[in-house]
């Protein structure tokens, strides 16, 4: 028997490398309570969330240039669209199949993304 590769295994095979990465370097620069959400088959806004939290606004902003710039140099890839840095309490970063939320904590409990996708897998990343 053989594997069968489609273009859709491949482009949730790249989301689930690149929420992965994204998480990875939200750790790197001490972001909070990181998780990745695994909404595929739910919905077809995105295959992963990746959620974590800021220590403070400038915290937020700096966490969304940081991932904004290394997703940009090691995948090639850039953001479809960003959000919130204006306020910084929540920033969106839209990389189509993988969408970031880097919340100030008080947002992220408001909006409480996590129930609100209850049928999602969630995989709560650590080092």
């Amino acid at each position: 028997m053989t594997d069968t590769f489609t273009e859709d295994s491949f482009e949730e095979e790249n989301s689930e490398s690149l929420a992965t990465f994204i998480a990875e370097q939200l750790s790197a620069k001490k972001g909070e309570q990181i998780s990745i959400m695994d909404l595929r088959g739910l919905t077809s806004l995105a295959d992963f969330f990746v959620i974590c939290n800021g220590l403070s606004d400038v915290h937020v902003k700096t966490l969304a240039d940081e991932i904004s710039e290394k997703v940009r140099i090691e995948m090639g890839e850039k953001p479809w669209r960003r959000e919130g840095l204006e306020t910084r309490r929540w920033v969106v970063l839209d990389f189509v199949n993988v969408v970031v939320h880097i919340f100030k904590s008080d947002m992220r409990e408001f909006y409480a993304l996590e129930k609100m996708w209850g049928d999602a897998t969630v995989k709560n990343f650590e080092d």
